[in-house]
Formats: C-alpha cells, sequence, structure tokens
C-alpha cells in the first residue's frame, strides 16, 4: 500500500524540497499551504506543472493552519481522495528576532498560532483516522531554539519549546494506538525563513534598550551572513531526516533528530539526557507502558 504523507507549509523551505523528494522516492504527497490561489499560486502551478511532467502523485491543497475550518477541510479532502494518511509532516511555521518586550501579545499570539496551535489543528484532525487503523507519524519539524535560548528569539523559541512537549506527550498517549510522535531540531539552513522575521510593532520600546538592542542586531548579523554563507547547510538535510523517519520501521524512530551537523554537539547530549528522564518520569507516574509503540 502506498504511503500518504501530508505535508504543511510547502510554499517554500523544508516543506517545498520534501514535496519533491518524497514525491520523487514513489509516496502520494498532500502539499498544504495557505492562500493557493492568491500569493501562492505561482508555487501551486509549479508543483502541480511538475506532478504532471514528473508523473508524481502530487495534490496541492488549500490549508491555513491558523484556521480550523481549514485544516478540517482539508484534511478531510485528503482523506476522501486517498482513504488514509499514514504521516504527516508537521512543518508551517514562522521566526521572531527582537526585544521580547517590544513585541505585543498580539504578535505572541500570531507565533503560537501557527508554530504551535496550528500544529494541535492539524494533529486533532488526522489522529482520528490514524488510531482507527492503529498505524500512523507524525513528525514535528522544532528547531535547535526548542532546547536551548538565543537572545532576541523569545516568541520563536518559547513556541519551539512548547511544541516539544507536545510531541513527547503525544508520544505517550498514542502509543496504544501504533502512533508514533517525533521531533526533528534544525538549526540553520539556507531556506526563506532567515529573511523573514517578524519584528516587533513597538519600536519605542526597542529605542530605551540601548546597547542591549545594538546586541540583538548581533545576533541578527549572524542569521544574515548565514543566508548566504556556503557553509550554511541546504534544506536537504532536514529533509533527509524526513525520509530517515519515515522509512524506520514503528518503535525503532528516535524521539529527536537534530539533521544539522554544527548543532548536534550541542544538542545530542541533552537529548540523550532527556530521552534517560523520560523514562524516570514514566515509571515515576506509573506509566511506563506508554513509552512503547503497539
Amino acid at each position: 500500500m502506498n504511503t500518504v504523507i501530508l505535508i504543511t507549509g510547502t510554499s517554500t523551505g523544508f516543506g517545498r524540497n520534501a514535496v519533491s523528494t518524497l514525491a520523487e522516492r514513489g509516496y502520494k504527497v498532500f502539499a498544504t499551504m495557505r492562500d493557493i490561489a492568491g500569493r501562492n499560486a505561482a508555487t501551486t502551478r509549479e508543483l502541480r506543472s511538475l506532478a504532471k511532467a514528473k508523473s508524481w502523485n502530487v495534490e496541492v491543497l488549500e490549508m491555513d493552519v491558523t484556521n480550523e475550518a481549514s485544516v478540517n477541510q482539508a484534511v478531510e479532502k485528503a482523506l476522501h481522495h486517498a482513504g488514509r494518511i499514514d504521516v504527516v509532516i508537521n512543518n508551517a511555521g514562522i521566526a521572531a528576532l527582537g526585544i521580547t518586550e517590544a513585541y505585543t501579545v498580539e504578535q505572541f499570539q500570531q507565533v503560537f498560532d501557527v508554530n504551535l496551535l496550528g500544529v494541535a489543528r492539524v494533529n486533532r484532525a488526522v489522529l482520528p483516522s490514524m488510531r482507527r487503523q492503529h498505524s500512523g507519524l507524525l513528525i514535528h519539524v522544532s528547531s535547535g531554539m526548542g532546547r536551548v535560548v538565543v537572545p532576541g528569539f523569545a516568541a520563536y523559541a518559547a513556541s519551539k519549546f512548547a511544541l516539544e512537549a507536545l510531541a513527547d506527550t503525544y508520544r505517550f498517549e498514542l502509543s496504544a494506538f501504533g502512533v508514533d510522535s517525533v521531533l526533528v531540531e534544525p538549526g540553520m539552513h539556507r531556506t526563506p525563513i532567515l529573511e523573514k522575521f517578524l519584528a516587533p510593532a513597538d519600536q519605542a520600546r526597542v529605542a530605551e534598550y540601548g546597547s542591549t538592542a545594538d546586541a540583538i542586531d548581533r545576533v541578527k548579523s549572524v542569521f544574515d551572513q548565514a543566508r548566504t554563507a556556503q557553509e550554511t547547510p541546504p534544506p536537504e538535510l532536514v529533509v533527509e531526516a524526513f525520509v530517515r523517519l519515515i522509512e524506520t520501521p514503528a518503535g525503532e524512530r528516535p524521539f529527536r533528530t537534530v539533521p544539522t551537523p554544527s548543532s548536534q554537539r550541542l544538542l545530542e547530549p541533552y537529548n540523550a539526557l532527556a530521552a534517560s528522564l523520560r523514562e524516570t518520569v514514566a515509571r515515576n507516574y506509573k506509566v511506563h507502558e506508554l513509552t512503547v509503540l503497539q
């Protein structure tokens, strides 16, 4: 049976690259993005044209992860067309860089609505069918900033820390249904997100921070340089991690994958310790059976 994969945020970056890579490997792919008749119309036409020319099994669906009706409609269409969804790659996301105090509450809500609540909406839509078929894989695209904090990234990092907790809880609670929940934690890669940081709305507050605001500018300069630096890895490394997770047998997948070489030395010892603590927590709360995919 052909594995069916639904990917969010496929207009650019990891999501766009994942569509091509997975389609070339013969998977059925539902590429979702918002505004396919508007600002993403060109990308939609390109994907549909490529699918036809290369005989890819790809369908483009409208999905705004911040809108529950949009999410539900896209998932219903995918289930109607394919009969099942085996893998979801929760890739849609936005980033924000600036003085934390200068972000309004509404801006924090905007970041969380995509990076955390968008994931909850998508998973809530697909999980009933995955539980019925007693199989499935949820891949959550987190970040190195879901594990360590960089100054100026409070809204983004907080949303990714929360995503890590969400994915971990899913992993416990879905194990009895044969549904796996995993995380991919990229570092910096050459993708358009490096050009699209949400800036703080309250520039008057930024001005009050003086040299600290200058320090945040230095942080931003690191990302600006990474956009074009040859040593910055391409998105393919992250997509290769998706492929490995999809093609690893159920029950053998690592919970956390760090695809970016420069981040591995920093994050992998931390992740190994977290894995051991997870076992301890499960024993302490008498739910050790939930650590094994069934």
